[in-house]
C-alpha cells in the first residue's frame, strides 16, 4: 500500500487537537465552521482505536481520510468566506438521483450528465470545495492533480474496487463526499470496522450535514447559478426529510432492483477495500457487513416510502432491469418527469455513451451472496413487499 505521508497518531482519541493542527499548517485555515461536526470526529476516532484491526498500512490510511475530509470541510469554509454571497441565489428544482446502492444510480447518474445544461459535483470538487473553476483550467489546478493521485492510490491499494465502482476526478460523483464532512455519516462506517461509530450514527440527525451540504452545492455552483444541477445519493432515501428541508423543489429518481443482488454488490464492493485496511476476519466482517446492510437499506426504504407520500408528484420510480433493457425509453420518461426537452444532440449522445459501456470499461464485477452468509430470500424478506411490489425479483441468477 502506498503512503499518504500522514504518520498516524498513537491513539486516534487522544488526537483531536493534532488533527486541527495538521490541517491548519496545512491549508492555512484554522476556521471549520459551526462546532456541530465535533460530536461525531470525537466518536468516530475513538471508535479507531476500538474497533477496527487496522494493519500498519490501514491504520495510516485510515488517519488519511479523516484528515482529508477535516481539509475538505476547513477548504470549504475558507472558500465560502473568500466569496460572499455565494449563497445568494437559490438552487432550483435540482434533479436527484437515488435509491439503494448497486441499483444502477451511477450509470443513470453519468448517462444524464451527458447534457450539457445540467450541473454537477465532479469528483476533485468534493475533496476542496470552492466555485468551479472553467474546465480548461483543471489540468493545471493543484487540487485537480490532487484528487487524480489519490484516486490512482485508491486503486493501487484495492483495484477490485476499479471495475466495481470506478471514480474519476473530472466525473460526477455523489453529494455523501460533502454530507460525510459533517461527520455524522454513514460513509464512516464503511470503509473499516466501525461497529461503535455505527450504533452512535443510528441514532443521530444529519440536519447540521444537510445544512453544510446545500451550502456546498450552493458554493461550487456559484459561477453557474443558471445551470440545473444534477445530484446522486444513494442515502438520501434514508433522509428525504432534510433533502426536501433544503431542496423543497427537488424532483427525485429512485431507483429500484433486487436487493438480494444489490445488497451483495455493496458487500463485494466495500469488503474490496476493506482487504487492503484490516488483519483477519474477512469472512466475518463479510457477513456481518450483509446483515448490517440489509437492516439499514430495508428500513431506508420504507422511510422514504413515508416521506414521498408527503410529496406527491415529486418522486419518480425507476425500475433497474427496465433502465438496462430500454435506456433511452427510461431517460423519456425522466426528461418528462424533470419537465424538460430532449435536443437531438443531446440524445445521440447519450446513445453513443450507452452503446460504448464505459462502466465496463475496466473489466466485470462479480460477486456472490453465497460468500456473506445470508440467502437471497433472507435478504428480499427483509424488505417486506417491496420486491413484490416493483416485481424486482432476479431468478436463476
Amino acid at each position: 500500500m502506498m503512503s499518504n505521508g500522514y504518520e498516524p497518531p498513537l491513539r486516534f482519541a487522544a488526537a483531536l487537537d493534532q488533527l486541527h493542527d495538521l490541517v491548519t499548517a496545512e491549508t492555512g485555515h484554522d476556521d471549520f465552521g459551526p462546532d456541530d461536526y465535533l460530536p461525531g470526529l470525537r466518536v468516530l476516532l475513538r471508535s479507531m482505536d476500538y474497533d477496527p484491526r487496522f494493519t500498519v498500512a490501514g491504520r495510516r490510511t485510515a488517519w488519511g481520510h479523516v484528515v482529508g475530509v477535516l481539509r475538505g470541510r476547513a477548504s470549504a469554509i475558507a472558500a465560502m468566506k473568500a466569496h460572499p454571497g455565494f449563497d445568494a441565489r437559490p438552487i432550483l428544482s435540482p434533479v436527484v438521483i437515488t435509491g439503494v446502492p448497486r441499483t444502477g444510480t451511477t450509470a443513470l447518474h453519468r448517462l444524464m450528465a451527458v447534457d450539457p445544461r445540467f450541473q454537477g459535483l465532479q469528483s476533485w470538487l468534493l475533496d476542496t470545495p470552492r466555485p468551479r473553476p472553467p474546465v480548461e483550467s483543471w489540468q493545471d489546478d493543484a487540487d485537480f492533480r490532487r484528487s487524480v493521485a489519490l484516486l490512482e492510490r485508491r486503486y493501487v491499494d484495492a483495484p477490485a474496487k476499479r471495475a466495481a465502482h470506478h471514480v474519476a476526478a473530472e466525473e460526477v460523483h455523489e453529494c455523501c463526499m460533502l454530507l460525510r464532512q459533517s461527520f455524522v455519516s454513514n460513509l464512516w462506517s464503511c470503509g473499516w470496522s466501525a461497529a461503535s461509530y455505527d450504533a452512535w450514527w443510528c441514532a443521530q440527525s444529519e440536519a447540521a450535514g444537510y445544512d453544510h451540504y446545500r451550502r456546498c452545492v450552493q458554493l461550487i455552483g456559484a459561477n453557474d447559478p443558471d445551470k440545473r444541477w444534477l445530484l446522486k445519493n444513494p442515502g438520501h432515501i434514508e433522509n428525504l426529510d432534510l433533502l426536501f428541508a433544503v431542496f423543497p423543489d427537488a424532483r427525485v429518481i429512485q431507483t429500484h432492483r433486487d436487493p438480494a443482488r444489490a445488497l451483495p454488490s455493496l458487500v463485494s464492493l466495500l469488503m474490496a477495500g476493506h482487504g487492503a485496511m484490516e488483519d483477519g476476519r474477512a469472512a466475518e466482517r463479510g457477513a456481518l457487513m450483509l446483515a448490517r446492510e440489509t437492516a439499514k437499506w430495508s428500513h431506508a426504504v420504507r422511510k422514504a416510502e413515508k416521506v414521498a407520500e408527503r410529496h406527491p408528484g415529486q418522486l419518480l420510480d425507476i425500475v433497474h432491469g427496465d433502465f438496462h433493457a430500454q435506456p433511452m425509453a427510461v431517460l423519456e420518461r425522466i426528461y418528462a418527469f424533470i419537465g424538460m426537452e430532449m435536443p437531438d444532440a443531446t440524445r445521440m449522445a447519450m446513445a453513443q455513451r450507452i452503446a460504448d459501456k464505459p462502466e465496463m470499461q475496466h473489466g466485470v464485477h462479480r460477486y456472490s451472496i453465497a460468500d456473506y452468509g445470508m440467502s437471497a430470500q433472507e435478504v428480499r424478506s427483509a424488505f417486506g413487499d417491496y420486491v413484490a411490489r416493483f416485481d424486482l425479483a432476479e431468478t436463476g441468477r
